[in-house]
């Protein structure tokens, strides 16, 4: 009896044991990645470390769910680094706990102040503008400013995913840094009268929406542009593509809004100096190029040449405020967008 029931016992060790993904136990030559991140975006990236450094690339991907789960996981948790997106969500792993500062010199030479956690908490690695998609039939002038989205003129001609989205919430909050949040409720309202229906989608949904003539105008990221050019598996959407060209807001005053996907140092690393390697790999000149050139992002770091496609886009003049100031200002935005009602649409 008792053999039997040890028997039992170390085979349950071992079934628990093969269904964790990969193990606590601190074993050189490795690095544990939580993303969110598709695979086909960081492979390559993870090849390249490997093959320079000999360390070995572990990855999870989920959709969701991950930062919670590393919550969860506390002192047990594998994970070293989480790669995400946006500024919200970068935001929200350090307010959960999960973080801990990055300290290297090599960081802090790269990455500029602006794109990094007050206290290296979070890192930016890749650059995004929020852009405005126009018309290349229905629009004929070549500049505009966030401002003028609530003018009149665009009235029912304008086509945006829900306001409660990241990537838009962290627009609305640069407005509210840059004119305060009384003001841009005002502005609010003027973009939702505007509006040609209600909310929804996502970013390219919003340029085939100007594609079929449902609007002049979407707001949307620059890197759906390379998106919808470079799909094979939905050819269609290259002639949603090049049917708008791409305007970068306030290029004259402030500059365009930019938002960037980054990483975190888990608060409980087993292999904290193996990732830390590996965020100065992707901060670094090779890993920049390759990391922003794979999703027609922009590097971080000043210097390292784009894509030739994003070059393709313009030049454009980055807003150069802290997207620290930015993410204390969410909770603000996300509440003048249900406030105002925004995402009800247009003749609400």
């Amino acid at each position: 009896m008792r053999s039997t029931l040890a028997r039992a016992a170390a085979l349950a060790i071992l079934i628990s044991a093969s269904a964790l993904p990969f193990a606590r136990a601190e074993t050189p030559g490795e690095v544990n990645i939580y993303s969110y991140r598709q695979p086909y975006l960081i492979d390559p990236l993870l090849q390249e470390f490997t093959a320079e450094t000999g360390i070995k690339a572990n990855v999870i991907f989920a959709e969701k769910g991950l930062i919670e789960r590393m919550q969860a996981e506390g002192r047990n948790s594998p994970a070293d680094l989480l790669l995400t997106v946006d500024i919200g969500n970068l935001s929200q792993a350090t307010a959960a706990g999960i973080a801990q500062p990055v300290v290297s010199e090599t960081i802090e030479a790269s990455i500029p102040a602006t794109y990094r956690g007050e206290n290296n908490e979070w890192i930016g690695l890749t650059r995004r503008a929020r852009v405005v998609y126009a018309s290349k039939e229905r629009v004929k002038q070549d500049s505009i400013t966030y401002e003028d989205l609530a003018d009149p003129k665009w009235r029912g001609k304008i086509c945006i995913r829900s306001g409660q989205h990241v990537y838009n919430v962290a627009l609305i909050a640069s407005m509210i840094a840059h004119h305060g949040e009384e003001w841009t409720e005002q502005w609010l309202r003027g973009v939702k009268a505007n509006l040609a229906r209600k909310p929804a989608g996502n970013d390219r949904l919003q340029v085939k929406g100007v594609y079929a003539g449902e609007c002049d105008i979407a707001i949307g990221n620059t890197y759906y542009m390379g998106a919808m050019l470079t799909d094979e598996k939905n050819p269609d959407q290259k002639a949603w593509a090049n049917s708008v060209s791409i305007l970068f807001p306030n290029t004259g005053d402030r500059g365009t809004h930019v938002n960037v996907s980054g990483a975190v140092l888990a608060k409980n690393a087993p292999h904290k100096d193996n990732a830390i390697k590996l965020l100065e790999f992707l901060a670094s000149d090779k890993g920049q190029e390759m990391y922003a050139e794979v999703n027609n992002e922009y590097p971080v770091k000043a210097g390292v040449p784009w894509s030739a496609l994003v070059q393709s886009w313009g030049e454009f003049k980055p807003d150069p405020i802290s997207l620290n100031e930015i993410a204390a200002l969410r909770k603000a935005a996300s509440e003048l967008v249900d406030k105002v009602g925004f995402d009800e649409g247009p003749s609400s």
